[in-house]
């Protein structure tokens, strides 16, 4: 006979909330409870069912197998462990061992083979003017290489890996499983070999049986015009030593770009602040600017206000992968206030501010002689 919905069971709809489905259990189980239905052989066959039912909706896992798969989520698809049909027999050309997989998300068996070698990263802190115009360095770096004396085998010189009799040699184990989907078959990486496949009887003495050992090595960078802080430079293949057969790993460089004083940088454009004095805004001038690429000479007009941007196209950042395209440099000129003023110059912004019109009482205290003086 077919088993009941759980859901129906406990008299609620699949979308309810763990409060719903605490809610109907405790009034089922009122209900059905043998104390209250003494000798009623369906009451204690539907108390039973309603327990198995919560024990399934209550747990999040279990609910989310029940409500994928139903009934044979729970009774392992009613028939049991079997290896003709993927594991689970009734449900002829499924593989559950893949369906739980993605239910888990997506794991996948161990690599077979030799393991290819790690990934190495380094950082290195480059000059802001060096990563405009770019540079080169050499970098000494510590990089797990082939063992010399084994030639990465691991194993004393003379001798050789034996294969791994637990494992036939292939590194891995199977087994079969209970799980809540019933049995189901599972790959792991095999303990007595630790995944390797071989069993290293009499160590190397120049890598104790790792078969790699850490080596310096001289690296030459290339820092390329207009790179950005954070931004990274790959060496395929100058990595750490993999298993004998498998390829090295690639070598990361790290670029840290340095603060520069004046300069800000945003995008491949940057950005200069200048100080001009008052009378250079006033009565125009020309004035020396900094560039990453020489100093310039520009002209500024006479009434140039605090905070007027000059933009001077092309002197910005190179872009990496565009050689031939450049960033622009957007110059900001504020205007100065001298702190400390002779008593000439005083008398002549004096003169200035009465001819603009001021009154006595705009000047600083102390200076009405000079207008007494002009009353006169």
């Amino acid at each position: 006979m077919a088993k009941q919905d759980y859901y129906e069971l406990l008299g609620i709809s699949k979308g309810a909330s763990e409060d719903e489905i605490k809610k109907a259990h405790r009034a089922a189980v009122k209900k059905y409870h043998p104390d209250n239905n003494a000798g009623d052989k369906a009451a204690e066959e539907k108390f039973k069912q309603i327990n198995e039912a919560y024990g399934v909706l209550s747990d999040p896992q279990k609910k989310a197998a029940y409500d994928r798969f139903g009934h044979a989520a729970t009774s392992g698809g009613g028939g049991g462990y079997s290896s003709g049909h993927g594991g689970f027999g009734g449900f002829e050309g499924f593989d559950f061992s893949d369906i739980i997989s993605q239910m888990m998300g997506g794991g996948s068996r161990r690599r077979r083979g030799p393991a290819p070698g790690n990934h190495v990263e380094a950082t290195i802190t480059v000059d802001f003017m060096d990563s405009i115009t770019g540079t080169t360095r050499d970098v000494e770096l510590s990089i797990r290489d082939t063992c010399d004396t084994c030639r990465g085998s691991g194993a004393k010189d003379g001798t050789v890996p034996e294969s791994c009799r637990a494992c036939n040699g292939s590194g891995q184990v199977r087994q079969a499983v209970q799980t809540m989907l019933g049995y189901m078959e599972t790959t792991s990486a095999c303990k007595t070999c630790r995944g390797q496949g071989k069993i290293i009887k009499e160590k190397c003495g120049g890598c104790n049986g790792v078969g790699k050992k850490g080596k310096k090595r001289t690296i030459v960078v290339k820092v390329p015009k207009g790179i950005e802080s954070g931004q990274q430079i790959r060496f395929s293949g100058q990595g750490e030593a993999g298993d004998v057969g498998a390829p090295k790993g690639d070598l990361f460089i790290r670029i840290n770009v340095a603060a520069h004083k004046d300069f800000k940088r945003r995008g491949n454009n940057l950005y200069l602040d200048k100080n001009i004095t008052f009378a250079q805004a006033a009565l125009g001038a020309e004035i020396t600017i900094e560039t990453p690429y020489g100093e310039e000479r520009h002209n500024i007009t006479a009434g140039t206000q605090t905070g007027t941007s000059m933009n001077l196209r092309g002197k910005g950042v190179p872009y990496v992968n565009q050689p031939n395209r450049t960033g622009d440099l957007t110059v900001t000129l504020n205007i100065t206030v001298p702190k400390n003023l002779t008593d000439n110059q005083k008398e002549l912004l004096r003169q200035f501010a009465a001819e603009e019109g001021a009154s006595a009482e705009t000047l600083d205290s102390g200076k009405k002689g000079f207008f007494n003086k002009r009353k006169k």
